[in-house]
């Protein structure tokens, strides 16, 4: 669980609500139909830009900006030296029984064609491939949110156009128009809150995880790749070493 991430939902969303309730208090601030268009309106202009099984999958991709796990660099970097030495003291065709120890699918299916002899290109091949497939099917996710961020803000515009369009139409009652006004307001409130406050920063927070898990990946293909061609498991821990900041990378051999 992502402690930032709810923390930081929560945290701004408190601070709203507060100062609305230290104003006007909450009920002005409340209109069913202005809720629907910028929801609604949001939820539509997603189902017209991605597929209907993208769109569903809305709920799952969000999901992860509060709940994910992601293997740790140092220790993913440790387990591969420790797979060096180990194919360089007893050969590559002692790691078959190590690469059935693996929990991670990608490293595992590294591990696999690296023992089986595969040609280096290959495995580099299949695994970038996969690396890169990973990447857009992260884009295509974090995009859903995208489109809040583009698109909430105009739904709440649209809202308020037709607020004022209401409101113009009863302008032989002055008293009616101040509320009417507030009213008409409310969808750009709506819309502003939905981008800045939901999905501008689950976003960021998916394209981060991304950013994470692609660096990972890139850390098993070198690894595995550096295994492959016998390297040294000092200078297999330097290559991988280099992914990091030097304030993270360890040493086993210092």
């Amino acid at each position: 669980m992502d402690i930032a991430t709810i923390v930081g939902l929560l945290l701004a969303y408190s601070l709203v609500i507060a100062a609305l309730l230290m104003g006007a208090g909450l009920a002005p601030y409340v209109d069913i139909p202005s809720v629907l268009i910028v929801i609604g309106g949001n939820a539509g202009i997603i189902m017209m830009c991605v597929p209907m099984g993208t769109f569903l999958s809305f709920g799952k991709v969000t999901m992860k900006a509060f709940k994910y796990q992601l293997d740790d660099a140092p220790k993913l970097i440790a387990q591969l030296v420790e797979f060096a030495v180990k194919a360089r003291r007893d050969g590559i065709l002692s790691l078959e029984s190590a690469g059935d120890e693996v929990a991670d699918e990608f490293l595992k299916k590294g591990i696999r064609l690296a023992v089986d002899g595969t040609e280096p290109e290959v495995i580099k091949g299949i695994l970038e491939t996969e690396l890169n497939y990973m990447s857009e099917r992260h884009k295509t996710g974090a995009s859903i949110l995208g489109f809040i961020v583009d698109y909430g803000p105009a739904m709440g515009m649209i809202g308020t156009l037709i607020g004022l369009v209401a409101m113009l139409q009863s302008m032989d009652d002055p008293s009616s128009i101040g509320p009417a006004m507030a009213v008409a307001l409310l969808t750009t409130f709506y819309g502003a809150m939905m981008a800045n406050l939901f999905g501008g920063p689950l976003k960021a927070k998916l394209e981060g995880r991304s950013a994470q898990e692609t660096l990972i990946r890139e850390i098993m293909i070198a690894g595995i790749m550096a295994i492959q061609a016998g390297d040294n498991p000092r200078i297999v821990e330097q290559k991988l070493n280099a992914y990091l900041a030097p304030k993270e990378r360890k040493s086993q051999f210092d």
